[in-house]
């Protein structure tokens, strides 16, 4: 029986069916994992990924549905609502689902946008822990990231303050000359702190550290969290823990965590990261939750070791990645399932009708305020004007040689009319559509989205990528621009160019993925074009090294990687229950 989500806050849906959540012993049972497979953490477990790969690797794998969406408002469009329906709705089928989810960043939790948990009757449970840290995994990237800094400014300061001889008496080190002027790496934090995207540290005495400019990034745009997102185990993750470019000397070579020997260290902090967390929906149907949001900025993905083992454990894997399918899907098609080897079934294709009319040329949606009437009152002249940015959307799945199934995110104040447009528009595109009322329904509400998927998964598809590896960095660019976005071209501040260049020129980077840094809020760079804007050309200012990762990432138009907080951050309205030490005010 589906809660009455029009009368039920999220928080009390939440609260309600976590008193019947499975316990780890019981998920042990219901998933048929060995005992040593189930870590407990409190009412919470993570899963053994190395133990359940290696007892499962003959076992077929399931279905692969990626989730999606269109360009979204500033409030979201439902991914996480739409991939935990989907999954309540496959269950009512029958099925044995699962999925994994990407863990929310305290950032937008505690700013505009709140938890990624979900909505309704397609929630992700429990949910104060899941928006609040769960078992620690930022914390640890957090840790094994601001260590390789200590150990850079440390460095800098000792072989500021002592000649070669010295060095070597005091630590056995060798000079490594660091170029201050050509620091690669930040400091990261898991809040929106606008005050710290550029900061000097190091003031006062010679023994107060190195004198710089330096800068903070949000947690989970770091590459350590790239890295979780793609490493195969915890093998994988060692090997690449010493190829981090920290900096470059000042001959310009780069200078890695290797050469400060912090690798060893920073993986033991994040030891315990490499093993998903199992949360699930308030159906109760299990969904892990690895690595984390921003695909603007980030990766986007949940991770491919919980995909790998969730494709043994279910035959039907939901696995979501961030914001619209110009960067979310672009990343999952070209990155993500390049490194995993893993070919998807279907990619479904979030759909709102308050998105689409916001592309026609609607009021600006702003976070935090009412919606204006256009977005709650039927206007079929400006959703028909949106419907190209579904379309275009569309189009970029289907050149990865899936067929998506555009599924309708139900709100209360959608029309038949208005439905019936946006169906019509999607079919007549060659695209399955279903409506989906899993907010205010559950499983029940999500049927036709199931059958839709399920249909779409015996489909024959032939996937490939947009590029092949032997394409140099500034041609790939340049294709994802006018294929996935929609520009005319790329233009290149010089310094970016140089950049470029140097980077094709040497091998090593060869194989690097190509991971773009743009606004999600757009399929441009600028935030303020809505629709499917023409005759525009996408710049490039930067391209950031993770060579742990072993990404290039070109970085578009002003984007931070740093965002702010707002004027009415949801941190004011946050408290705690003294009584039952229950948080409240989160969502």
């Amino acid at each position: 029986m589906a809660y009455d989500a029009t009368k039920m806050s999220d928080w009390q849906i939440a609260e309600d069916s976590e008193k019947n959540m499975p316990a780890p012993d019981e998920w042990r049972e219901k998933l048929n994992l060995e005992k040593d497979e189930v870590i407990p953490y409190g009412r919470l477990c993570k899963l053994d990924f190395m133990k359940i790969i290696e007892r499962l690797k003959k076992k077929p794998d399931g279905k692969y549905i990626e989730v999606t969406a269109i360009t979204p408002t500033p409030l979201g469009e439902g991914k996480s609502t739409t991939s935990c329906g989907l999954m309540e709705g496959l269950g009512k089928r029958g099925k044995n689902v699962g999925g994994c989810l990407r863990q929310p960043s305290g950032g937008p939790t505690m700013n505009i946008k709140g938890t990624a948990a979900g909505g309704g009757n397609a929630l992700l449970i429990p949910m104060t822990e899941f928006s609040m840290g769960l078992t620690g995994d930022i914390n640890d990237i957090m840790n094994a990231h601001n260590l390789a800094m200590v150990a850079l400014t440390a460095r800098m300061q000792h072989e500021r303050n002592y000649d070669d001889k010295e060095l070597e008496k005091r630590s056995g080190m060798r000079r490594l000359d660091v170029d201050p002027t050509r620091v690669e790496m930040g400091w990261i934090l898991d809040f929106c702190a606008q005050s710290l995207r550029n900061i000097v540290i190091g003031l006062g005495g010679r023994m107060d550290g190195f004198t710089m400019q330096s800068k903070f990034g949000i947690a989970v745009g770091s590459e350590l969290m790239a890295m979780l997102s793609i490493v195969t185990d915890l093998a994988d993750l060692r090997a690449r823990m010493d190829n981090i470019t920290v900096a470059f000397d000042k001959k310009g070579n780069p200078v890695t965590t290797g050469d400060l020997e912090v690798g060893g260290a920073m993986t033991a902090w994040m030891r315990n990261t490499i093993n998903p967390t199992l949360c699930s929906t308030v159906e109760y149907q299990p969904c892990m939750v690895h690595a984390g949001p921003f695909a603007n900025i980030a990766v986007g993905q949940s991770s491919i070791i919980g995909d790998r083992i969730a494709l043994k454990m279910f035959d039907y894997h939901v696995t979501e990645s961030g914001f619209a399918a110009d960067i979310g899907f672009e990343k999952f098609w070209n990155v993500k399932c390049r490194f995993s080897g893993l070919k998807p079934h279907v990619s479904v294709l979030t759909t709102t009708i308050r998105a689409l009319k916001m592309h026609g040329g609607g009021p600006k949606v702003v976070a935090g305020l009412p919606l204006p009437d256009s977005y709650t009152k039927e206007d079929l002249g400006l959703l028909e004007k949106g419907l190209p940015n579904m379309l275009h959307h569309i189009n970029t799945i289907r050149e990865s040689g899936m067929n998506p199934v555009v599924c309708i995110n139900a709100f209360h104040t959608d029309t038949k009319d208005e439905i019936a447009m946006v169906r019509k528009a999607a079919e007549g595109a060659g695209a399955r559509c279903a409506l989906s009322e899993h907010w205010l329904k559950g499983g029940d509400g999500a049927l036709e989205l199931a059958d839709a998927v399920m249909d779409a998964c015996e489909e024959e598809s032939e996937f490939k990528f947009l590029y092949p590896l032997e394409m140099k960095l500034r041609e790939r660019v340049d294709k994802i621009a006018k294929v996935v976005y929609g520009a005319d071209g790329v233009s290149w501040t010089p310094d970016a160019e140089a950049k470029a260049k140097m980077l094709e020129g040497d091998s090593q980077y060869g194989d690097y993925a190509t991971m773009m840094v743009k606004t999600h809020l757009s399929l441009t760079h600028d935030p303020t074009l809505k629709g499917v804007p023409k005759g525009w050309t996408l710049p490039v200012r930067d391209v950031l090294i993770y060579s742990g990762a072993k990404f290039l990432c070109p970085v578009a138009g002003t984007i931070s990687l740093m965002p702010g907080t707002s004027s009415s951050p949801a941190f004011r309205k946050v408290d705690v229950d003294v009584k039952t030490g229950l948080v409240k005010g989160l969502f």
